[in-house]
């Protein structure tokens, strides 16, 4: 089996200096890329010096998340992508169990190891925690992570699991599935758009797995935290594509209710001083709403649907119900 891991660079060269050599150390079993998205330090000449067996691939432009990963991808044959963020550290023997599972579930497209905090090792972290799943109205949650409450790791997700959406900040699939779905979603730019190809993947019959055996830390937060209202603004109207793209069933009351409690997330962002999130969520529905006929175009060309949800609201259980960690559910 052949694994390219693919590592997406702009500017990045103090995130590679820090992290690029544990994925080189522990990854005998890929070919190491960096694409790069036309950056403007010396990152390429930095990776070119220290690490000759890195192959490179530049981009001649900074097209985000979805665009860079589709344009360089284009020049890389592999059975199995790992798309992993540029602020991973990995872990000895972090892809013998991926591997494992590939082969032992065919149907299996797409993957995700147990993703730990960097900065607080003892914990999940933030994106993708072990494992995502999505409610009714298009929130994500994950095992390990619901909203800002983050579970310890305890061992209680030492498992291989079917999950909904396997986080972008480590995210492995079959060449021949990315190609088959034809990439990211290049209207994203960045944000949730693991969580679209996850849906169109699942859409089509194909499995998402967790694999607990597989460890690596994330840093999170290395391109955009979640104090930004950039990232409120991307989070929030990429969600809604999502949704509207891929959810089954009928879309009207699903978006009308998702809007409102996107409304309320507004005022409360107001009550907590921060106006400019509040705005963020403000210029997301407008450009949902710009989107919406495109969107439904997209969704017209998904021919199978599939239920998507387990839990009704996530909010609900959350904010109302107290409901902060996965197994409380």
């Amino acid at each position: 089996m052949n694994i390219a891991i693919v590592i997406l660079n702009w500017n990045g060269k103090k995130l590679l200096e820090q992290f690029l050599p544990s994925v080189v150390t522990y990854s005998r079993e890929a070919t190491v890329y960096v694409i790069d998205n036309a950056s403007s330090d010396d990152s390429v000449t930095f990776v070119r010096s220290n690490f000759p067996d890195v192959k490179i691939i530049q981009n001649v432009e900074n097209g985000g998340y979805s665009k860079g990963y589709n344009d360089g991808l284009k020049h890389i044959e592999a059975d199995i992508y790992c798309l992993l963020n540029s602020d991973v550290e990995v872990t000895e023997n972090w892809l013998v169990p991926v591997i494992q599972a590939f082969n032992k579930f065919p149907e299996t497209a797409i993957i995700q190891p147990k993703i730990l905090d960097f900065n607080n090792r003892d914990y999940f972290e933030y994106a993708g925690a072990a494992g995502g799943f999505i409610d009714k109205y298009g929130y994500p949650y994950c095992r390990g992570r619901i909203f800002n409450s983050i579970e310890k790791d305890l061992g209680q997700y030492n498992d291989v699991a079917e999950i909904f959406w396997a986080s972008g900040a480590c995210f492995f699939i079959r060449s021949k599935v990315f190609q088959e779905l034809k990439g990211l979603d290049g209207d994203f730019f960045a944000h949730m758009e693991e969580i679209d190809l996850c849906w169109r993947a699942k859409n089509m019959g194909y499995s998402v797995k967790y694999v607990g055996d597989s460890k690596i830390y994330h840093v999170g937060g290395a391109t955009l935290s979640n104090l930004n209202p950039k990232k409120t603004h991307l989070n929030f109207r990429n969600s809604l594509f999502t949704l509207t793209k891929n959810a089954k069933g009928i879309l009207f009351g699903k978006i009308l209710t998702r809007l409102i409690l996107d409304g309320i997330a507004g005022i409360k962002f107001l009550l907590e001083l921060k106006p400019k999130h509040t705005l963020a969520i403000v210029k997301a529905h407008l450009g949902f709403y710009s989107n919406f006929y495109r969107l439904l175009k997209q969704r017209k060309s998904i021919k199978q649907k599939i239920n998507y949800y387990k839990k009704s609201s996530i909010v609900i259980d959350y904010f109302v119900n107290k409901k902060t960690n996965y197994k409380s559910l």
